[in-house]
């Protein structure tokens, strides 16, 4: 099993939780199942057990409800990754959701397409929150490396570079990677600097230009490419939906 991401699936409808099992590739995105439960106490009680890193909620379960589930196992384990899954867009369903810092909400039936891009992010966040906590973590190295990599986002990084810096061989590295986080060196390095890059977008006013440099591209126009490859749309479309629906939602 190595160093992948443990996942819970919660859901009453046994179909959707196969649905889950057989329709998505965990490993490839470097998650395991571990466990699943069809009710909210099963989901607390398998949660304390197998420690998952990442939860699939469903709300409305029986027993227990999936938002109070979740905010038990929060108590718990406070680093864990959850997403809701469920059939109700509802205002008071969101807001809650996002009190218990509930990762993502999506609605079913679910895309698993789009559930693959949903899954490297909350992969990347999880990856980050270990990095920012690399004292605690010191005896693995890929938690240090990714660590120094956030810090020289802007620098012109190469796989070469990193393994001067840490006098290792790069083929090691690219290996240490792959087994341990699931994810290409390079692959990692984009999704790391296309997410400090959606940080810019949505928090500052500074030019895609400029955005582009802190994230290490001396070209915006590959930049901009690079982006919207990832991200599904340009920077400038991303930047202007996300004032968008923050205008919607102080207006409602």
């Amino acid at each position: 099993m190595g160093s992948m991401f443990k996942v819970m699936l919660v859901d009453d409808e046994v179909t959707i939780l196969e649905g889950f099992k057989r329709l998505f590739d965990w490993e490839a995105y470097g998650c395991i199942v571990v466990c699943e439960a069809c009710d909210g106490v099963m989901a607390v009680n398998q949660a304390r057990t197998y420690q998952p890193d990442i939860i699939i909620m469903d709300i409305n379960i029986p027993v227990m409800s999936g938002l109070e589930a979740l905010r038990l196992i929060r108590e718990q384990n406070r680093d864990c990754a959850c997403i809701i899954v469920s059939g109700y867009d509802e205002f008071e369903y969101c807001r809650e959701a996002l009190r218990l810092q509930i990762t993502d909400y999506i609605l079913k039936p679910v895309d698993f397409s789009e559930f693959g891009k949903v899954i490297e992010n909350i992969k990347l966040r999880l990856i980050q929150s270990k990095c920012r906590n690399v004292e605690e973590h010191g005896d693995k190295l890929v938690f240090q490396l990714a660590a120094w990599l956030s810090r020289h986002l802007a620098e012109d990084i190469s796989l070469q570079s990193i393994a001067e810096e840490f006098h290792l061989n790069s083929s090691y590295i690219s290996q240490l990677f792959k087994n341990e986080l699931g994810m290409k060196y390079h692959d990692y390095l984009t999704k790391l600097r296309m997410d400090r890059a959606k940080t810019l977008l949505a928090s500052t006013g500074k030019s895609i230009s400029e955005i582009a440099g802190e994230v290490g591209f001396r070209d915006y126009r590959v930049f901009t490419k690079v982006f919207k490859n990832v991200e599904g749309e340009s920077p400038s479309v991303f930047r202007n939906g996300f004032r968008g629906s923050g205008e919607e939602r102080q207006q409602s």
